[in-house]
């Protein structure tokens, strides 16, 4: 049997996922888990990146030793953050979070030097202020010694990678989410970083999916206790998962449900017109040179976050939490002390007949509040009534999400000129059948759910079709469905 492992790592939590294929199918078996919790460092909120790295090779070790030795390894994360390296590879700074305020003021910043029309014209990258130009343009104002110091720019699976295979290299899907690479030539864009600034040097050629790093260093050998085969899947978490969506034909809406909701299709080109800026859409790139044409929506982190403040969990160390406090006293139905689960919030909302308000979930407050159960309530009570229970609190948010999934369908239709027949919901809250439920009530669309573990399965077939297991795309979405 050959086996391949997928390390998929979230913004909460990681896992590694064994798969192969038998009798046409791919079966997968997960080896280990792991929280990936955020740090405060030097007054910013940061990854522990190598607590990060401990983990990836302590998974591999667990692969190991239950018996599953994989003849390749592919690692995915989320998109935009990175990790500066000297000339030794030795970081020059931490890598802070997206979520961080470093960026505030920083879109503004680089309007003043780069209109966003000729920003979005070159990269075709959504605004969103936490994007990687925003992140170095900070840096620059902050902390300049520590771009002067760098050689290179390495984002967290590029980091990841380098400490497995000790080789850098910068993996095209996630660098795309920097806005900083051109849509058209598919390379770093030059004329940008030159505009900003930005040093030239740290920005090496970009690598493709499907490419073989290497194997182990010795030093990750002797832990592991045995070698593989490092290949670049989609880096990307959701370049992974939008190439494990068994649509059924080309009238299909993605959706990848999890810590982001991210909903969009795949084009063969760029679209970088005055509709799809108006609307906000990115054209992220895909393996193979595919465009996935999405909208990122806040998505259930608002419901993670919530669920945390109702069980006394704190995201990031550090915070008070006198706000959660203030906020939990408006919910007539808390009870101290209990440990709510996911399904106990599904059940609650459930219970309630409507929302007592639709707000508007991309709103900035929802990214890093102290708060998340405060904002939804202020919000709320601005755009009708205010819940006062916690399935009023949970069924605001949950229909609020369905109402954006809606209107970003409308804007795909009108951008793209065609009508879409059904959505495909993959990742972790394909399993939330009560969002599903709503989702397609409010889009009128066929809703296909599934399956739920998108991200490592596209991570996987890149793998395997780089071993040749399968011949292409078409032939792995096949056994995806089957």
């Amino acid at each position: 049997m050959k086996y391949h492992l997928a390390i998929d790592i979230g913004a909460s939590s990681g896992r590694h996922i064994i798969g192969y294929v038998e009798n046409g199918e791919i079966q997968l078996k997960e080896v280990y888990r792991f929280d990936n919790t955020q740090i405060i460092s030097n007054g910013h909120e940061c990854w522990d990146i190598q607590a990060l790295a401990r983990h990836v090779i302590a998974g591999l070790k667990a692969a190991g030793d239950q018996g599953y030795v994989p003849e390749t390894v592919g690692i995915d994360t989320w998109g935009v953050d990175f990790v500066l390296v000297d000339a030794n590879g030795l970081p020059v700074g931490d890598a802070v979070a997206y979520r961080d305020k470093r960026t505030d003021g920083m879109p503004e910043y680089v309007e003043s030097i780069i209109p966003f029309e000729d920003l979005y014209a070159h990269t075709g990258i959504q605004k969103a202020f936490f994007n990687t130009i925003y992140q170095l343009a900070a840096l620059k104002k902050e902390s300049p010694e520590q771009l002067e110091k760098a050689e290179r720019l390495l984002f967290i699976p590029d980091y990841l990678n380098f400490v497995l295979t000790g080789k850098q290299a910068n993996e095209y899907t996630d660098a795309t989410t920097s806005s900083l690479v051109n849509a058209k030539t598919k390379t770093w864009d030059k004329e940008i970083i030159a505009k900003l600034g930005l040093p030239e040097k740290i920005f090496h050629p970009l690598t493709m999916p499907g490419t073989e790093l290497g194997g182990f260093t010795s030093a990750v050998k002797d832990v592991v206790g045995y070698d593989a085969k490092v290949i670049l899947p989609a880096c990307h978490d959701t370049g992974s998962a939008y190439l494990a969506v068994p649509a059924r034909d080309d009238n299909a809406v993605y959706l990848s449900s999890g810590t982001w909701s991210i909903i969009g299709v795949e084009n063969t080109e760029a679209i970088t017109n005055k509709a799809s800026l108006a609307a906000n859409f990115s054209n992220e790139g895909g393996a193979w040179y595919r465009f996935r044409f999405l909208k990122n929506i806040m998505g259930l982190w608002m419901i993670q976050s919530i669920r945390r403040e109702l069980n006394g969990v704190k995201y990031v160390e550090g915070k008070s939490g006198e706000a959660t406090a203030e906020a939990l006293k408006q919910l007539s139905d808390y009870e101290a002390g209990r440990k709510y689960s996911f399904a106990d919030l599904e059940m609650a909302a459930r219970g309630v007949d409507e929302a007592t308000a639709v707000i508007n979930v991309n709103e900035h407050c929802f990214l890093n509040p102290e708060s998340m159960i405060a904002e939804v309530i202020a919000a709320a009570a601005k755009e009708g009534k205010a819940p006062k229970t916690i399935g009023e609190l949970i069924r605001c948010v949950y229909g609020s999400l369905a109402e954006n999934y809606a209107e970003e369908v409308r804007n795909l239709q009108e951008i793209n000129g065609k009508t879409y027949t059904s959505l495909n919901i993959v990742g972790g809250g394909s399993q939330d059948r009560y969002l599903n439920a709503l989702t397609a009530e409010a889009t009128g669309l066929e809703v296909f759910a599934g399956p739920t573990e998108g991200t490592a399965i596209g991570n996987l077939i890149v793998q395997m079709i780089a071993s040749g297991e399968f011949t292409d795309l078409n032939e792995a979405r096949k056994a995806i469905r089957k």
